[in-house]
């Protein structure tokens, strides 16, 4: 007779959460995941089937922390407040961006989300490919402006060195990223996605 389970796969969630918080993405396996859970690596293989699913797991986590109720206002606002929902979630565990794009698409907590962001374009009149093309760009800023900003922040030394770019060579870049160095990361997310908003039609 099997074994009754003890543990909850968000319990699992939650211990390969502290370890992405506490030591990076690269430390996380079944092995650390478990001891995190102060158990065997072979028992955890109970529940979850390797690395994979563990990541799956942890992005779904995240996700879950987005509040999905949609404000009242036009759609530019209502998309606004969706999307930088999830910037603020995923911002509190900056080590889980780069799982974003590849283990979105298998999350419940993704696909609700993608859910509600597609009513508003509905209700906004966008069907069939006009509202494939909306959706798939306003994806593509959201998830992509997380991983710009994870890998290459405005006020990282990416910035700070084209600033010091010789002016005569390179006048206008130097002083764009003069201008971007002051820029918090916020501000940089919901401009660039009013932006894009506005592209929209929306």
């Amino acid at each position: 007779m099997p074994r009754p389970r003890s543990l909850t796969l968000t319990q699992i969630a939650a211990a390969a959460l502290a370890v992405v918080d506490r030591d990076g993405l690269a430390a996380v396996s079944m092995r650390t995941v478990a001891g995190e859970l102060g158990m065997g690596t072979m028992s955890l293989y109970r529940y979850v089937s390797d690395r994979s699913q563990l990541e799956e797991l942890v992005v779904d986590l995240v996700l879950r922390a987005v509040d999905l109720h949609v404000p009242r206002g036009g759609p530019a606002k209502r998309l606004g407040v969706l999307a930088d929902r999830v910037r603020v979630a995923v911002s509190g565990h900056p080590g889980v961006v780069p799982l974003l794009l590849t283990h979105r698409h298998r999350s419940p907590s993704s696909r609700r989300w993608g859910e509600t962001v597609l009513a508003v374009l509905t209700d906004a009149g966008l069907t069939g490919e006009q509202r494939v093309i909306a959706f798939r760009t306003i994806l593509g800023y959201v998830f992509g402006a997380l991983q710009v900003a994870h890998f290459g922040p405005l006020s990282g030394p990416g910035t700070a060195a084209l600033a010091a770019l010789p002016p005569e060579e390179f006048p206008i870049l130097a002083e764009t990223a003069a201008d971007a160095a002051t820029i918090p990361p916020e501000e940089e997310f919901r401009r660039g996605f009013a932006i894009v908003l506005r592209g929209l039609g929306l």
